[in-house]
């Protein structure tokens, strides 16, 4: 029995119960607690403590012979009524009905309990239709489950400050915002030690993820309400700024994702000068290569050169 599935199996035990359950009653019910009674103990302990990150609450009591129980009370877990329109509720049909949750290193069976979570919520069918990519069967995408996600959704939503490794230095960060892009999960914050906004690939993070600050830690700034970034954005790369010229045809696309604020210069025919601060490199030459002829990279000297090399490469491999 995997984790996931061990988790699942705690929460309906927790739920099912009548009265508080103790440690060994529990261990009992649910299975998966293998080893000895102090690798069991702190197994315990551990997916407690992540259903209460996960904002499941876990109360416990105590009883007159000194042990401990455990219980989930239905009126504080069970989610009230939305209040969804009919065309919200066709909306989120829709959508539950094309997105599986992957649970990285998890069967495909404990990945599905979420992925149906879903669509109970939604009334969704079962997924019909044909798989693309890596999505499990009967979905059109597969959005990947990353084991730091449920301490960072409760950091969102308590706004508590996290703490975690990233590219071999100890961060700790104001989550601002969670956004899922071209199969990645990236994180958008505050980084105190360098006192301004960061992006983190969540996958790339390095170790565990901790909450480190009591709730309301923090207030989240308007801006942080924004969409997911631009795809030059979404690398961990030294920043540099890009100058880039585009027609009038893909001016206003480009508007759209970089800001107003990017623009420096506009000509008579609508075409425009953008400066963009680009901490993808590749993402940044997908992004200008799908513009087609109707971008040109003018500065810095250095980026040019390497689009150029770049697209004479893709060239040379087609001859």
């Amino acid at each position: 029995m995997d984790r996931l599935e061990r988790l699942v199996n705690l929460v309906v035990a927790l739920l099912d119960t009548r009265r508080p359950l103790t440690r060994e009653q529990i261990v009992e019910r649910v299975g998966g607690y293998g080893g000895k009674e102090a690798a069991v103990r702190r197994t315990f302990e551990r997916d407690k403590e992540l259903l209460r990150q996960m904002g499941i609450p876990v109360l416990s009591e105590n009883f007159e012979d000194g042990q401990v129980g455990y219980w989930v009370p239905r009126e504080l877990y069970e989610m009230p009524d939305p209040g969804l329109d009919e065309d919200e509720m066709m909306a989120l049909s829709l959508a539950a009905s094309l997105v599986a949750f992957q649970a990285e290193g998890h069967s495909e069976e404990s990945s599905s309990t979420l992925t149906s979570a879903l669509r109970k919520l939604a009334g969704a069918p079962e997924a019909p239709g044909p798989v693309l990519g890596r999505g499990l069967e009967g979905s059109l995408v597969g959005v990947p489950l990353e084991p730091s996600l449920a301490t960072i959704f409760a950091g969102l939503s308590e706004r508590r400050s996290l703490g975690f490794g990233y590219a071999g230095l100890s961060r700790r960060v104001d989550p601002y915002r969670l956004s899922f892009r071209d199969g990645h999960w990236y994180l958008s914050g505050f980084d105190h030690a360098r006192g301004a906004e960061r992006l983190y690939r969540v996958d790339r993070i390095e170790g565990e993820v901790n909450l480190v600050s009591p709730p309301a830690a923090f207030e989240r700034p308007p801006s942080a309400l924004a969409g997911p970034p631009p795809p030059w954005r979404l690398g961990d790369e030294p920043p540099v700024v890009v100058e880039l010229q585009v027609d009038a045809s893909q001016a206003g696309f480009v508007r759209r994702l970089a800001g107003e604020e990017a623009v420096y210069e506009t000509g008579p025919a609508g075409e425009a000068r953008f400066r963009l601060e680009v901490t993808d490199r590749a993402g940044f030459r997908n992004f200008v290569l799908g513009l087609l002829d109707h971008a040109e990279v003018l500065s810095p000297p250095q980026v040019r050169e390497e689009i150029v090399n770049w697209l004479k490469a893709i060239a040379a491999r087609r001859r």
